[in-house]
């Protein structure tokens, strides 16, 4: 204490509030925490079970906090993954495991979802809501489909057909469904 009078006798002035950004992040009320995803696609955030999503079942992946909004985002890219409404109280925010100060925004991601589909019987595959005739002399092949904003790409027979995406249904399955085998019954 006495350095401190000492100090002020010699004209030093209070240093006022910290130029540290980690300061302005919890001022300003938002927080990021880093969680593994279960296998059901859950994450734990101060005894409140928040489903993420089934396909970041096994990832580390970064949590955002912020007043209503819970941002699931890869730690490397900070690409935003997944979005879900926040149940954890503000209050109960600094007490969660390895909270820290919110970084920079998250950045939607840009690049096309790249799914896989078997097509019917007849020739038609389904991606986000939206049925695509192949032909029937597709039935049964597995295509790849590179998903946009706005169009769809689709890899059949060494050529890419390009269709316009008529749905905003996010993509939820990634990988084609195994044919079903049934027993034969006497």
């Amino acid at each position: 204490m006495t350095d401190l009078a000492a100090l002020l006798a010699e004209g030093a002035v209070p240093a006022g509030t910290s130029p540290l950004p980690a300061t302005a992040g919890v001022a300003a009320g938002i927080v990021e925490v880093e969680r593994a995803v279960a296998r059901s696609g859950t994450v734990s955030l101060g005894g409140h079970v928040v489903l993420a999503a089934e396909i970041l079942a096994g990832r580390q992946v970064g949590i955002r906090l912020e007043e209503h909004t819970l941002m699931f985002f890869d730690l490397e890219t900070r690409e935003l993954l997944r979005t879900r409404p926040n149940p954890v109280p503000r209050e109960q925010w600094l007490r969660l495991r390895a909270v820290r100060p919110a970084g920079p925004p998250l950045r939607p991601s840009r690049e096309p979802v790249t799914v896989q589909r078997r097509a019917s019987n007849s020739g038609i595959v389904m991606v986000c809501g939206q049925k695509i005739a192949l032909g029937r002399t597709h039935a049964h092949q597995t295509v790849t489909i590179h998903v946009a904003e706005t169009t769809l790409a689709i890899e059949v027979d060494d050529e890419t057909r390009v269709v316009a995406r008529t749905t905003t249904t996010p993509v939820r399955n990634i990988k084609v469904d195994r044919p079903r085998t049934v027993p034969s019954v006497s």
